[in-house]
């Protein structure tokens, strides 16, 4: 799936919880920042670096638990910021596979799971981030935020949704793009590109 839906996704698992706090303000923030974190394995291994889907499911568990238990805008802010990265690792199982090209469907490996040491294979329900079907799951669930929050915040989910769009429509094109850029840029502007960003692309 896109950043931004997870993102989005990050953002509801934060209004969840303003029922409990009334400032829920950083607790949002915090949500869509969890949302947003694990795909910050890019420049590494990606879906396993940052992806925890089981382990991240029992951590986002326990801190439900704490935040229930003694609620305060920290402990809240915890529980949402894990809850959404356990969502967005379990949820990129639905996606699709980690090739270069995943509509056409040839890789296996959709999410490393550390627990059993092994990767989840895609089930493609979302064929590939950017498929048509991703920016539909991302406007459901901005509807919610658009209709809770009001301001920047609303304004800001207003920016994700179309940022989205746009993706949605470029997606494809921008693999043979990024081709083309790496076969004509010069060596020592790629030396300074962290090859697991670029090898695909060579």
């Amino acid at each position: 799936m896109m950043a931004t839906t997870h993102v989005l996704a990050g953002v509801l698992v934060g209004l969840g919880t303003l029922a409990l706090v009334p400032e829920a303000g950083p607790v949002v923030l915090a949500g869509a920042l969890g949302g947003l974190a694990p795909d910050l394995d890019l420049a590494g291994a990606h879906r396993k670096d940052l992806h925890f889907p089981g382990y991240g499911s029992i951590a986002a568990v326990l801190a439900v638990v704490a935040a229930a238990v003694a609620p305060s805008p920290a402990t809240l802010s915890l529980a949402a910021f894990l809850v959404a990265a356990a969502v967005h690792a379990v949820s990129d199982v639905l996606g699709g596979d980690l090739t270069l090209r995943p509509w056409e469907a040839t890789g296996d490996r959709a999410v490393y799971e550390h627990l059993r040491g092994r990767w989840h294979p895609p089930r493609r329900l979302i064929r590939y981030d950017g498929a048509p079907e991703d920016l539909l799951v991302g406007i459901a669930l901005a509807l919610p935020s658009l209709a809770m929050l009001d301001g920047v915040s609303q304004s800001t989910v207003a920016a994700l949704v179309i940022v989205s769009a746009g993706y949605t429509l470029v997606r494809r094109s921008l693999v043979d793009a990024g081709e083309r850029l790496v076969a004509a840029a010069p060596a020592a502007v790629l030396a300074a590109i962290p090859e697991t960003v670029i090898e695909d692309l060579r």
